[in-house]
């Protein structure tokens, strides 16, 4: 259950006998090292107490009126944010309805509609009612929307009655829970990825340095290798543990970042930078650490090399993304590096301290979990065709990038073998 690590889960628990199972999923899901929140409907809390799912997830269980709910009216929000996936489990057949036709008239249904995350579903109720047209259409109206369906499965019912409608059992949930990260789109693809800082020298103990955490280049590491690609992350001094099956290659300086990415450009079809690189480095690196007499210190900067304009001018270029991050004129400094570089794509934030705290209290940005992007991308080297990615975790921003950097480079590919 690797792809499970490290994600954000949400439980969403209706009203049915079979919501004493979830109490298994939500410590499963824990012990595979996901993060799980609790949303119950009022219908749920007579077949299982919140309490119960409490001490199992540790984080307070949110269900319509509660305590969470009173003191904070933008919860449903929060949570849609927050999840990499949303799995309704048990989903009876008014949920699923509900769910079906856009309602939002609780918290767990509102919550559904807001998110943008990975969204499954597990049937669990009679078998007659199972198989009931209205809940056989309102399932095809939910997995035309891009739902998972998970069952149902076959057997004895509480009803005593035996058939299809049974909630399928959780070892299958979470098998099926952690095969929605995988998406194919990359598959067969050779991916380097830049990410974090570099820092540059000034003596053995003092370096030049910048706010970048890695955590973007990092959930872009993982999206691209849940999307099949072989990934090699070439990422600066961070805190950060590399995604599981992500081959890792940890450089300082900015000199050791092209080094390693030339080293590993032969091989591959897309390059992404989101690394923050050095403008400038230190000439004279001392030899010694530098002592405290002065009431001025001069030190003399030289150029580093540009990484993202040596790759996308190599001879055998690969798809070239590049990140800029802007204190100002965030999408005209984008498209002018977008052109001038003669990239493919770019994706550009905004780090200004204006941007950085939302209306709605969630910081964005370095050091942060969440961000948004405008993305910038051409197809011809002149004309610019523009998304945007609105706040949410990075590893979500990661996901939907994935996909479109996918979708571009095999219309890419695809254009250059009808020209040739």
């Amino acid at each position: 259950m690797k792809r499970l690590k490290g994600k954000n889960i949400v439980i969403g628990i209706t009203g049915g006998i079979a919501a004493y199972k979830s109490a298994d999923l939500t410590r499963r899901l824990m012990e595979a090292g996901a993060s799980v929140r609790i949303v119950m409907t009022h219908a749920a809390t007579g077949f299982v107490t919140p309490l119960t799912f409490q001490a199992l997830s540790g984080q307070p269980v949110a269900f319509d009126n509660n305590e969470a709910d009173a003191d904070n009216g933008m919860q449903h929000i929060e949570l849609a944010r927050w999840a990499d996936a949303i799995v309704v489990t048990p989903a009876s057949a008014n949920t699923i309805a509900r769910l079906a036709h856009g309602r939002a008239d609780n918290l767990l249904t509102a919550l559904c509609l807001a998110s943008e995350a990975v969204k499954c579903f597990a049937p669990a109720m009679n078998r007659v009612m199972w198989d009931d047209l209205s809940t056989q259409a309102n399932c095809r109206t939910l997995t035309d929307k891009h739902w998972q369906q998970f069952g149902p499965a076959s057997g004895l019912q509480a009803c005593g009655e035996t058939g299809e409608g049974r909630m399928m059992e959780v070892g299958d949930i979470m098998q099926a829970l952690a095969q929605c990260f995988d998406s194919g789109e990359l598959q067969g693809l050779n991916l380097v990825v830049t990410a974090g800082p570099t820092y540059e020298a000034i003596d053995p103990v003092r370096f030049i340095g910048n706010r970048s955490s890695g955590r973007m280049g990092y959930a872009i590491a993982e999206a691209a290798q849940h999307a099949g690609a072989s990934v090699t992350l070439v990422s600066g001094p961070t805190h950060l543990t590399a995604p599981d099956g992500v081959q890792l290659t940890a450089v300082e300086s900015a000199e050791e970042m092209r080094q390693a990415v030339f080293t590993q450009l032969g091989d591959c079809q897309i390059y992404i930078s989101t690394a923050a690189v050095a403008d400038y480095r230190v000439e004279n690196i001392a030899s010694r650490k530098i002592k405290k007499s002065a009431d001025k210190l001069t030190l003399t900067l030289v150029r580093n090399d540009d990484i993202l304009s040596l790759v996308a001018a190599h001879p055998k270029r690969p798809f070239v993304v590049g990140f800029a991050a802007e204190t100002e004129n965030v999408v005209d400094n984008a498209r002018e590096k977008l052109l001038g570089k003669k990239l493919d794509m770019i994706a550009a934030n905004d780090v200004s301290d204006s941007a950085a705290e939302h209306g709605d209290g969630q910081t964005i940005g370095f050091n942060s979990e969440y961000n948004a992007l405008h993305v910038l991308s051409t197809a011809d080297g002149t004309r610019v065709e523009q998304q945007y990615f609105a706040i949410a975790r990075k590893s979500q921003l990661a996901k939907q990038l994935i996909s479109l950097i996918a979708a571009q480079y095999k219309m890419k590919n695809q254009n250059e073998k009808n020209t040739a």
